[in-house]
């Protein structure tokens, strides 16, 4: 591996990780509790609980009284801790859409820059190609691809192109 793309690496962890330690406590704490339910430790624990909730409450437990034969408790638990992970989710979705969000930013800026910089290199590998007497523009598309790209235009062009 490079040493910058090591360097890169080092410097996107050790933001990530900043970014991780300056998030509001809401967020943490929510990251960390859909870290959990969606596990396969949380699945164990739903199974356990139901399970031995279902058994008493069906009369499979011999000497533990029913406290629930209609099940109306434990569809509301089911139904208050639903609401509270969806929550939980939804919360840590928000944040991951801002995350993403801004490295698509990065992307588009980082592709701006790489089209400007390859705009400017031909421009100068053209004025070489003809100083040395050679034509550079043999299939016509030179005008072309030494103009920068508009991303405006690009945006237009897909959203028209998304209608048809």
């Amino acid at each position: 591996m490079g040493s910058v793309l090591s360097r890169n690496i080092a410097r996107m962890r050790e933001r990530r990780a900043r970014e991780e330690a300056t998030a509001p406590w809401s967020e943490r704490v929510s990251d960390r509790v859909t870290a959990f339910a969606g596990s396969m430790t949380f699945v164990a624990i739903h199974a356990v609980a139901y399970g031995t909730w279902i058994a008493v409450n069906v009369g499979a437990v011999p000497g533990v009284r029913a406290f629930d034969p209609s099940f109306v408790m434990l569809a509301m638990e089911a139904s208050v801790e639903a609401i509270f992970l969806s929550t939980f989710v939804l919360i840590s979705q928000n944040r991951m859409m801002g995350t993403a969000a801004k490295q698509a930013d990065l992307d588009l800026q980082i592709n701006l820059l790489a089209e400007h910089e390859l705009t400017r290199l031909i421009g100068l590998v053209d004025r070489m190609a003809r100083h040395m007497g050679l034509d550079p523009d043999a299939h016509g598309e030179l005008d072309e691809i030494k103009q920068d790209v508009s991303p405006e235009a690009v945006l237009d062009g897909l959203e028209d192109a998304a209608r048809e």
